[in-house]
């Protein structure tokens, strides 16, 4: 008798700052994306075997929000605004706290040296407890029908070291040694790697969902478990103005075999 297939979802940072229009951080369609998934998890739920909620968690107090950050005339970044090492090292920027400059300057390099991401600052977003943080409603209400039939969603929370960007779930763009949160989460990748078909969506494609994969796919102790990859096209989007992107992100993963399907697609 056949083994049966076993599927995962994995649905990353699926929140108000995120994906209502009134959030601080609106991914344009996003709110149509959760509504979508959450179709396709009421219609599939049964055959679901494990879902993954990965949660952005910030505090103001953040590397990447404006609070961080003054000019020579003591003024905020603006959101949106790209900070360099060499505009730190050369006192374009500075840190409000000076007692930080040091470690920022030396993030800066390590984030650059990366070649990933430059340093973008954004609006406060994803505040821990506040609206904003909490799972965009009619996907909330989706997951708590699946957790009646006595399952439990998996929640992933990534993001409260303030010294550091945590776009992926799965390691921090430049992971803290003394703090474990932002370093490779291997039991994560364990689980996904004995699944037969991981169905990935969320928020945004361009940053959190391509870099969640990205580290996955680099952890995994096969590189063809890439082609249990499913990414749910139609529950996905890119930060405004970051488009090419997540555009790039697909044409990447698709060549290394990651399928593409649709809420209504999948398991029609």
């Amino acid at each position: 008798m056949s083994k049966p297939v076993t599927i995962h979802l994995v649905v990353i940072d699926p929140q108000n700052d995120f994906c209502d229009p009134k959030g601080s951080l609106y991914v344009t369609g996003a709110d149509a994306d959760m509504d979508r998934l959450a179709d396709m998890v009421h219609r599939i739920h049964g055959k679901l075997d494990d879902i993954h909620v990965t949660l952005d968690s910030h505090r103001k107090v953040d590397i990447a929000h404006p609070i961080w950050w003054k000019d020579s005339s003591g003024a905020r970044p603006n959101p949106f605004t790209i900070i360099t090492a060499a505009d730190v090292a050369d006192g374009k920027w500075t840190t409000y706290m000076p007692s930080f400059h040091k470690r920022s300057l030396e993030y800066l390099r390590e984030l650059e040296a990366s070649g990933r991401y430059p340093h973008c600052i954004w609006p406060p977003h994803c505040l821990i407890g506040s609206w904003g943080h909490n799972i965009y409603q009619p996907f909330y209400d989706a997951l708590q029908v699946w957790e009646d039939s006595f399952a439990t969603v998996d929640y992933v929370t990534k993001g409260s070291n303030i010294y550091t960007e945590h776009f992926s779930a799965v390691t921090a763009e430049v992971p803290d040694p003394e703090d474990p949160t932002t370093q490779m989460n291997t039991a994560f990748v364990q689980t996904l790697e004995n699944a037969d078909i991981i169905l990935l969506a969320g928020e945004a494609l361009s940053h959190c969902v391509a870099n969640t994969l990205r580290d996955t796919a680099n952890a995994f102790s096969n590189p063809k478990y890439i082609e249990k990859v499913h990414l749910l096209v139609d529950a996905s989007s890119s930060v405004p103005g970051f488009e090419h992107l997540g555009e790039a992100f697909v044409k990447e993963f698709t060549a290394k075999g990651m399928k593409t399907t649709t809420t209504v697609d999948f398991l029609k």
